[in-house]
């Protein structure tokens, strides 16, 4: 049997069936003007050189690498050789279940299957996006995300560690205010307020590439402030003397940019993890740091939400001791009111 519908293009299509009776001919052809979608033989791999364009248009450059990276190495493996119109969600738990990787990395490759799909979905190829329905990998879990964060104590073992300079400067800047390291990389003079205590996060520096960056707006695409806390006040000072407004705050010996990979190098990154007997120690960990340590000094939550930036108070409260001791403080309480023997002598 044959069926002719309109195609994405405007055109008509033809699709062909084959079933075992002329019953089920006309049974398929009541429902071809409703269910029959043209192009939904097309395989996923011809929708992702046709859609691919469209669909990182206006994203961040980081953000389209990741997404290459999630195609070329998880998707098309898996599925690009797929009809969209066979994809199932028991089909993309399948996939992520076998892709490799830390949960980010798959979760980033689930990402660009997903924007593939929705595409697919408003333009009437697919009557919906299954990944909405599926198994997403799990994130760091709270336990795990503190388990990262430096002690007060190993904060000073790694600032002595790190010889005085740019560096030690940076790092510092990154552990008492919590900025990503694209944002204190791109932190000018103009975005530090002695007056008030606080530096305003504004720009972010992102990878655009072939060794280049791209300023750009924040993660969030929001504006936030962070504190300037004393011990951190004199050395943003004593970096931002003689400066112009538009200079940055924090560059390298001869007055380059800063980045993870040549801070890494300089302060012997190796050695720190070594003294701090971290053999995973990233500098993003430094990040995880403050925000553990506002929680542990008292620090409301939406009030550390708003300091480190995050989309939803779901992500801050992964660095609350709150539920961890939420045993010993109902130990506490049960103590208290049931404080008789349960056995009588």
């Amino acid at each position: 049997m044959r069926v002719w519908a309109l195609g994405i293009n405007g055109e008509q299509r033809e699709r062909s069936f084959l079933v075992d009776t002329l019953a089920e001919a006309k049974k398929l052809r009541s429902e071809a003007r409703l269910s029959v979608r043209p192009e939904g033989g097309m395989t996923l791999n011809n929708w992702k050189e046709r859609h691919w364009a469209t669909l990182v248009e206006g994203v961040r450059p980081a953000t389209e690498a990741a997404y290459e990276r999630g195609w070329r190495l998880r998707v098309q493996p898996w599925l690009g050789h797929r009809k969209l119109e066979s994809l199932g969600v028991t089909d993309i738990d399948d996939a992520i279940a076998g892709w490799s990787g830390s949960a980010s990395t798959r979760n980033d490759a689930l990402a660009v299957l997903s924007r593939l799909l929705e595409g697919a979905a408003r333009a009437g190829i697919i009557a919906a996006n299954p990944v909405r329905l599926a198994r997403r990998p799990r994130q760091e879990g709270a336990g795990e995300v503190r388990s990262r964060a430096l002690t007060a104590a190993e904060v000073k073992v790694m600032l002595e560690f790190v010889p005085d300079g740019p560096h030690r400067d940076y790092l510092a800047a990154l552990v008492y205010t919590g900025m990503r390291a694209g944002e204190a990389s791109a932190l000018r003079v103009g975005d530090v307020d002695l007056d008030h205590g606080v530096i305003h996060v504004r720009r972010t520096f992102s990878p655009a590439g072939g060794g280049r960056v791209q300023e750009q707006t924040p993660k969030s695409h929001k504006e936030r402030s962070v504190p300037l806390p004393s011990s951190l006040r004199s050395v943003v000072i004593r970096r931002i003397e003689g400066l112009g407004r538009n200079d940055l705050v924090f560059t390298g010996p001869n007055g380059g940019r800063l980045n993870t990979s040549n801070v890494r190098r300089a302060v012997e990154w190796e050695g720190l993890r070594t003294q701090l007997d971290r053999p995973d120690f990233r500098i993003h960990d430094l990040r995880h740091t403050l925000a553990t340590l506002l929680f542990d000094a008292g620090a409301a939550a939406n009030d550390v939400q708003a300091i480190l930036g995050h989309s939803s108070m779901q992500v801050t409260e992964r660095y609350s001791r709150a539920r961890s001791d939420a045993a010993l403080r109902a130990n506490g309480a049960l103590n208290r009111l049931l404080d008789f023997p349960i056995h009588q002598d």
